[in-house]
């Protein structure tokens, strides 16, 4: 408490010092003139003048740097002004330094975040704009083309239509992927976890994607054979969407007569991952911290011909994180791809599962 106070009223303190050291100085001189000099007035009087200095010079330079420093604070936005009731105004002009440089950097860093959030809503938006009025366009020329006259004829207007359909689903897609991942970020999207065969799961994915991967002869395969099941705690219809997005990026950016494999590891003693790997074109090193963003496309032509919202990995990433769990990618480029992630062991037990190399089985 005392080196508290002393380093509050330090300014004054030594004012008041100097001030009563040269007045006594001064005074003692006169009363040595006059030969009238008694040492105990002379200490009294010392005593009285640096108390009343000391309070006036406080209340003075309290008053001055409360009104002028704090119309500073307030002028720049960089304290509060419960900040400021809330702690002692001192005169100790190192300890305002301080303060100011500590909220100073504090809102120089809450800029350069606003920036960067800024320079993201501006990218996002145009993504945005750029995904919806492609549609949009589409689905109108047909429909204009259709009212111009093309109505009458029966072949155009079904082959018409059919397009305009295309067009209207893929709004319904990314609409409804940005209302997934909205609700994924606030919390309102309720995960409902429950045990359940990962290998039997991935295997399902794999029959759905069996036609698209038939058109680029991709085989689509476990690393192994897995003669039991491995029971996972998730939720399996969130998890299935998760699998089934990274399945379709790599049959999407994959290679023909490629392969896509899944394998399933332990990871530690409770945690299994997932691993989804391609021997495709690969992701070049610049572009992976970018790949859960929004509507963020690696080969920005080659994508949109395959259609798609933009927004799969991004909903893939948000599931996972919803599960607090972690996804991983690694890729070389024009070597191939492997998403990973992590999900928590059923309890039942798990046979056939392969260990990380080093790890005992539990």
């Amino acid at each position: 408490m005392s080196a508290k106070l002393k380093k509050s009223y330090r300014f004054a303190l030594r004012s008041a010092g100097f001030i009563t050291g040269l007045s006594s100085i001064l005074l003692a001189a006169f009363l040595y003139a006059f030969d009238i000099f008694h040492l105990g007035a002379l200490l009294g009087f010392a005593a009285i003048l640096f108390l009343i200095s000391f309070f006036i010079l406080q209340i003075r330079v309290e008053k001055f740097i409360y009104k002028r420093v704090k119309r500073i604070y307030d002028d720049v936005s960089l304290l509060e002004k419960t900040d400021f009731r809330d702690q002692p105004i001192t005169t100790d002009m190192q300890t305002l330094t301080e303060q100011i440089e500590k909220f100073a950097n504090k809102k120089k860093i809450e800029i350069e975040s606003l920036k960067i959030r800024e320079s993201y809503r501006k990218e996002f938006l145009g993504n945005v704009s750029h995904e919806l009025k492609t549609p949009l366009f589409m689905v109108q020329g047909y429909i204009e083309t259709l009212l111009d006259g093309a109505l009458d004829d029966k072949a155009v207007r079904k082959k018409y239509l059919q397009r305009a359909a295309k067009g209207v689903e893929r709004l319904i897609f990314i609409v409804r992927d940005l209302d997934m991942i909205t609700k994924l970020e606030t919390g309102d999207l309720h995960l409902y976890q429950e045990e359940f065969d990962i290998v039997e799961l991935v295997q399902n994915v794999f029959d759905m994607m069996e036609m698209k991967a038939a058109k680029k002869n991709i085989n689509l395969t476990f690393d192994m054979e897995y003669k039991n099941p491995i029971w996972v705690y998730a939720d399996k219809e969130r998890i299935q969407q998760v699998i089934t997005n990274l399945v379709v990026n790599s049959i999407k950016y994959g290679k023909q007569d490629g392969t896509t494999e899944v394998s399933i590891e332990d990871l530690i003693k409770n945690k299994v991952i997932i691993r989804v790997t391609d021997n495709g074109e690969g992701i070049e090193k610049q572009n992976i911290p970018r790949l859960f963003e929004r509507f963020y496309r690696v080969d920005k032509s080659g994508s949109r011909k395959e259609g798609g919202s933009g927004l799969g990995l991004s909903i893939v990433k948000h599931i996972i994180e919803a599960h607090k769990e972690k996804i991983y990618v690694e890729s070389v480029y024009g070597v191939g791809s492997e998403f990973s992630f992590t999900l928590e062991r059923g309890k039942t037990v798990n046979k056939n599962v392969r260990m990380k190399a080093g790890q005992k089985a539990p």
